[in-house]
């Protein structure tokens, strides 16, 4: 039998988010609106709204529902922004991030993991503003800097100096930092020539793999 996604979506939006405080009416839509399943392996598409991470090949996950929104929620997006999305994946997050802002750039450091992302969005039709790019997340994408907003889906040691210096003056860089078991999930906003960094929450994230190329996806 085939799961009546829209009702999965829905109870997802309101068991796993709002009533975990997630309230951005936009950051909701976008989660009710977009189809996490499709960006999931066959295998593995029972399990899509569950609250948790799932594998999607090449040692790599798909971030829970929650943490996705509650980072989406702190870029504060109002539609006008470009992004950058490190960590790419299946292109999941980089859909929730272009219903969210006028213009998003996915970086993935594995090529065919960024074929496959490339892919999920031209079927499902979401990927109209989002430019999928292989290369070193930690190394940022200078070609699209300035970025009103950063989120990184992987944890890093520490924040990579390229990804604040690609930020926008003013901007909001969300990034998880630690190793192993013990992750921070850090917003640091960039304003008048300063920084401000708080810890939002605490997390657990794959780690950020550090190469040093980058190359337009295949």
């Amino acid at each position: 039998m085939i799961p009546d996604w829209g009702s999965e979506r829905r109870r997802m939006v309101d068991h796993h988010l709002r009533k975990r405080g997630v309230r951005d009416p936009r950051v909701l839509e976008a989660m009710l609106r977009i189809p996490r399943e499709e960006f999931l392996p066959p295998e593995y598409r029972v399990c899509s709204y569950q609250d948790e991470p799932q594998p999607i090949g090449f040692g790599q996950t798909i971030s829970q529902p929650y943490m996705i929104a509650f980072m989406a929620e702190l870029l504060e997006l109002s539609g006008n922004e470009t992004v950058l999305d490190v960590g790419g994946g299946s292109g999941y997050h980089a859909a929730v991030l272009a219903a969210l802002a006028a213009q998003v750039i996915s970086i993935e450091l594995i090529p065919a993991l960024a074929r496959l992302e490339r892919q999920n969005l031209q079927r499902t039709g979401l990927g109209g503003n989002i430019t999928v790019v292989c290369g070193d997340g930690a190394l940022g994408w200078p070609g699209g800097a300035p970025y009103h907003a950063i989120s990184v889906a992987a944890a890093a040691r520490d924040v990579p100096p390229a990804l604040i210096s690609q930020l926008a003056d003013p901007g909001r860089l969300v990034i998880p930092v630690g190793s192993g078991f013990d992750q921070e999930l850090r917003l640091i906003q960039k304003s008048g020539g300063g920084l401000q960094d708080r810890v939002a929450t605490f997390c657990r994230f794959v780690p950020l793999v550090v190469r040093p190329a980058t190359k337009p996806a295949p």
